[in-house]
């Protein structure tokens, strides 16, 4: 409720709806999206003829090592030719996490020839891999991993985070490479909250919320990330909910 996508003009007359998908665990809306170029002479009629295909049912939530408790919202879709580039998506809820001396999360493990993708929304997680990186990301924080030809990396709630405890929620998006780039050199972005360039939503004002542009482009915003794949990526923040939006894409 309160969000309407429509497409205007002539450069892209075909919308592929990958995914919108309400997490009531999280009260937060999830659309990814991809565009492509028209073929046919009479887009807007195409348009009009777009219809839901298919409503996915809630897939059960499993854990990922002892840190990640996660929605795989693709469900039966996930590695599936309907919604490439997009392979998996996992989302997990807020959920309150004791004070430990243990680190929760997933311990060393090997990606090949995509990209990884994760958003924390609130508590932090620790970041490490074969390449020598490592870093923290915090709430609004976002990190974008390539693992072109290979990498080992793991995945931990913070050390502080663990002590203190506290709310974690957070997702994971796995972008696929394209054929080109799979042996792409392995590579890490680490983009902070401040990284992230904020739009106006279509009614212009700041105080219905705003657009995260954190990659591709919404409305001549560029997004923060480098991408090998043509994907845009919003984190939108609607504050009125009774407010209607209309998103020309």
């Amino acid at each position: 409720p309160g969000m309407r996508i429509r497409t205007q003009g002539r450069s892209y007359g075909l919308l592929v709806l990958g995914l919108v998908a309400v997490l009531f665990g999280g009260s937060r809306c999830f659309a990814l999206l991809r565009l492509v170029s028209a073929q046919e002479p009479n887009c807007e009629a195409t348009m009009l003829r777009k219809v839901i295909k298919q409503v996915l049912p809630a897939a059960p939530k499993h854990w990922v090592g002892d840190g990640f408790h996660v929605h795989p919202v693709f469900s039966n879709k996930a590695f599936s030719a309907e919604l490439s580039p997009f392979l998996m998506f996992d989302y997990a809820a807020p959920k309150y996490f004791p004070p430990s001396n243990k680190r929760r999360g997933v311990g060393q493990h090997p990606h090949r020839g995509f990209e990884t993708v994760t958003i924390a929304f609130s508590g932090e997680i620790e970041h490490a891999d074969s390449t020598g990186q490592s870093d923290t990301i915090r709430a609004g924080d976002v990190q974008w991993m390539t693992a072109g030809r290979g990498i080992i990396h793991e995945e931990f709630m913070s050390t502080e985070f663990s002590k203190t405890g506290g709310q974690l929620e957070m997702c994971q998006l796995w972008l696929n490479l394209p054929k080109q780039y799979k042996m792409a050199k392995p590579g890490y972005q680490a983009i902070t909250k401040h990284q992230i360039p904020n739009a106006a939503l279509p009614s212009g004002a700041l105080t219905d919320g705003h657009v995260r542009v954190i990659a591709g482009d919404y409305n001549s915003t560029r997004g923060a990330a480098t991408t090998f794949t043509p994907v845009n990526l919003w984190d939108i923040v609607m504050t009125t909910a009774s407010q209607p939006h209309v998103f020309n894409i």
